[in-house]
């Protein structure tokens, strides 16, 4: 991955995976040697309004006990939401087993995205759009609610270890309102372009980032070439501002600073 971002121009990337920090420390060695900045992070769910929100981690310390240990019971968690998706999809007559969704995911966390490859491998969906809308998306038959934290649970983490928390892809989701609340639960920033924002998405997010004095941030939720669509572009496919990194470095000093003087208030 590093070296395709290397290969498309890009001077930094930000690894977020779902509920893991294992590559990171192998990107962050490639991109030295290649001139390429690896921002170590992880992508995190937590419970909003409408359901769930995907929440970027930046700057977290891969294996920090405390970090790590969150992350091993959140994995844990998704093992256990997987085994119970395969266990429905069975009794619909689809030959789907778990060992198939662990194969997929490679070693990384256990998700809908691993269950969907494995129904288009065994013919069971045409591609994985026609896996979730037949059998993954909400409501669907192989739909299993996910046990999400408190965004404030997350954003007090990430904060304790040095990091920083932005909503991910909000889309329409959130009026200036509902970001305030967040803001008020630890959040620090807005991913405002997204391959899934439109324009006028984009613009409404960034003046909601700055009337509210929230950082912003924008990626290409690259998942991997099979899976593009509209919510995912290609690796480099968007033009993100290294400016907008060099103000992310900034909150997180401040983030961190206002932190240390917090425990040092708290102490009895």
């Amino acid at each position: 991955m590093v070296r395709r971002a290397r290969a498309a121009g890009l001077a930094a990337i930000a690894l977020t995976d779902h509920d893991t920090t294992d590559g990171v420390p192998e990107a962050v060695r490639e991109g030295a040697g290649l001139g390429v900045r690896v921002v170590s992070g992880c992508e995190f769910s937590v419970k909003a309004p409408w359901g769930e929100l995907h929440l970027l981690g930046y700057f977290l310390p891969p294996g920090h006990p405390q970090l790590e240990q969150f992350l091993a019971g959140t994995r844990a968690a998704r093992r256990r939401r997987a085994e119970q998706m395969v266990g429905q999809l069975q009794r619909l007559g689809v030959d789907i087993a778990i060992e198939d969704v662990v194969s997929a995911a490679d070693g990384g966390a256990l998700g809908r995205p691993h269950v969907a490859r494995v129904l288009v491998e065994r013919g069971a969906s045409a591609d994985i759009n026609d896996a979730f809308v037949r059998y993954l998306g909400r409501g669907r038959p192989g739909y299993v609610d996910k046990p999400l934290p408190q965004l404030r649970q997350v954003a007090e983490l990430a904060h304790a270890v040095g990091g920083i928390v932005a909503a991910a892809h909000l889309g329409e989701h959130g009026g200036e309102g509902q970001i305030r609340q967040f803001q008020e639960q630890g959040l620090d920033g807005l991913e405002v372009r997204h391959p899934s924002h439109s324009p006028a998405t984009e613009r409404r997010l960034t003046a909601i980032a700055e009337r509210l004095g929230l950082a912003v941030t924008g990626g290409s939720d690259w998942h991997g070439d099979t899976e593009l669509g509209d919510a995912h572009a290609a690796l480099g496919g968007l033009d993100v501002p290294i400016e907008w990194l060099e103000k992310l470095e900034q909150r997180r000093a401040k983030t961190s600073r206002e932190t240390v003087a917090e425990n040092r208030t708290n102490i009895p």
